[in-house]
């Protein structure tokens, strides 16, 4: 799309992003369903599906995922709020409305420091965090939407599953700067264990609201929101068509009201938006206080053990890691995903060099976790024994090169499988040890007299030979034990008869 030449005005865009976050909870918001996948409304229960005389109770979980959330975000924790009843009719939402937060949420005034792709930061500011529950899921027959269906019907597992709206500042002025804001939040909910975070499952939903503005103008633009990004990629193109898009119709018509205030969606195929429907106003939900909950109220000492308890933060881990003097794009890049980090971190407690460990574990360990398409959680490779490889490098033990060489063996198969293909297995079996013995002790019945005469020595003998039987890969503690089970067998038996 190219802005025409007559164009003289300049514009920003202004962006704030809304974020449903689906928390990882057993249960759901306001009834004990379980939020495990199954078979369609396999999940359900009176209350989520809003039978007359069901009443809601909170899941104590989602109130402290909600705290967790509010402290990793730099948010206030409000001691007191409540809960509302958005009110619209959908197929998918059973009661007729949504439990959701409206005028009281449980987190608001936070903030974001978010890592721009040329180095430099934002910091993004956090309007609030509430607590809200999620709707059920249409399935469209014959298509993955409404329009060219046949027909729809409704799965009401997902209705009731509790959701964390993040809402943020109006802070971001173009696709990268959301797209960085955007990961960096999911890193965060990530990182404190807060959701599963598969976009393209629904966990973290996205929704941009973008206008754009004569650049010095305090007030706002028309607001345009534009949903069904599936990745950060995405939203940045979806973000940089919508800016550009909203600036060409003012530069056409010099009029703000050219700009209707409508929800759109990105087709990431033709990367554009495409309306889907005029926006609502807030009183169009006719928000009023659920009388079904009582307030919520949080106390300090529920604050202070979740805050005691909860993980690192994501820019925590990368201030440790510049700390470590690593290179900035290696703290980007193991502190982008909790097992990297956590793997990382083993790898450098067990004794490697931080630079060394960084080295193996975002070249090979990387390169074969991509490979596999597995996580650093799954490697059979544990960090301790990294380490050792590593420190076994940098002390001339063994070389890179054999280093290197070794390494996809052992992540591929493991240690024991490793040493059990080397030949490197220690021996246990009890029958096949006291075979050995006995072999030996029969081989050399001259020894054995001596040691019975009073040659104790003479055990260390026959120790050597059964090791060299088993090229010195037999348990000591076992050998020993049966060894001295069959000598004092035979002292027993050189002793002379009493008459």
């Amino acid at each position: 799309m190219t802005l025409p030449c007559r164009a003289q005005v300049a514009y920003e865009a202004v962006i704030g992003i809304e974020c449903h976050v689906q928390l990882n909870t057993n249960t759901k918001a306001f009834c004990k369903c379980t939020t495990t996948k199954a078979a369609a409304n396999a999940n359900v229960c009176p209350i989520c599906l809003a039978h007359p005389g069901t009443l809601p109770v909170l899941n104590e979980g989602v109130l402290r995922k909600a705290v967790i959330a509010g402290l990793a975000l730099k948010c206030n924790i409000a001691r007191q709020s409540k809960f509302d009843r958005k009110q619209y009719f959908y197929p998918d939402l059973p009661k007729g409305y949504q439990i959701s937060q409206y005028d009281e949420p449980i987190c608001y005034g936070g903030q974001i420091e978010t890592l721009l792709p040329d180095g430099s930061t934002r910091t993004v500011g956090i309007t609030r965090a509430h607590i809200e529950e999620d709707a059920g899921k249409l399935v469209h027959s014959g298509s993955d939407q409404l329009s060219g269906s046949d027909y729809s019907l409704v799965d009401y597992n997902r209705a009731g599953v509790p959701l964390l709206e993040v809402v943020s500042e109006p802070d971001m002025r173009n696709g990268a700067e959301a797209a960085a804001y955007a990961s960096e939040l999911r890193r965060i909910m990530l990182f404190m264990g807060l959701t599963d975070g598969v976009m393209a499952e629904g966990h973290m939903r996205f929704d941009v609201n973008v206008s754009v503005r004569e650049e010095g103008a305090r007030a706002l633009g028309t607001k345009v929101e534009v949903k069904n990004m599936n990745s950060f990629s995405a939203m940045q193109r979806a973000i940089d068509f919508e800016i550009e898009r909203q600036q060409v119709s003012l530069h056409k018509s010099g009029r703000r009201d050219e700009i209707v205030q409508e929800t759109r969606l990105f087709d990431e195929s033709k990367l554009q938006t495409f309306s889907m429907r005029v926006k609502e106003g807030l009183a169009d939900y006719r928000y009023f206080p659920e009388p079904d909950l009582p307030p919520l109220h949080v106390s300090d000492a529920l604050i202070d053990e979740e805050k005691e308890n909860m993980p690192e933060v994501p820019r925590a881990v990368r201030g440790r890691y510049v700390d470590l003097n690593l290179p900035a794009a290696d703290v980007v890049i193991l502190a982008d995903e909790k097992p990297i980090s956590g793997y990382f971190d083993a790898v450098v407690a067990a004794g490697a060099s931080p630079k060394l460990a960084a080295n193996w574990v975002l070249g090979d360990l990387m390169a074969f976790t991509k490979e596999s398409k597995c996580s650093f959680d799954d490697l059979l490779l544990t960090p301790a024994t990294l380490a050792e490889l590593v420190n076994a490098i940098e002390e001339g033990v063994i070389s890179g090169k054999i280093g290197k060489q070794v390494l996809p063996k052992l992540l591929k198969d493991g240690v024991k499988a490793f040493l059990k293909e080397q030949g490197l297995i220690q021996i246990s079996d009890p029958a096949a040890i006291e075979s050995i013995v006995d072999s030996v002790l029969a081989a050399n019945p001259k020894q054995l007299q001596d040691y019975c005469a009073g040659k104790k020595k003479l055990q260390g003998f026959f120790v050597g030979q059964v090791m060299k039987a088993f090229k010195g890969l037999a348990n000591p503690e076992m050998l020993n034990q049966l060894l001295m089970k069959k000598l004092m067998e035979a002292e027993n038996a050189a002793q002379p008869v009493e008459k």
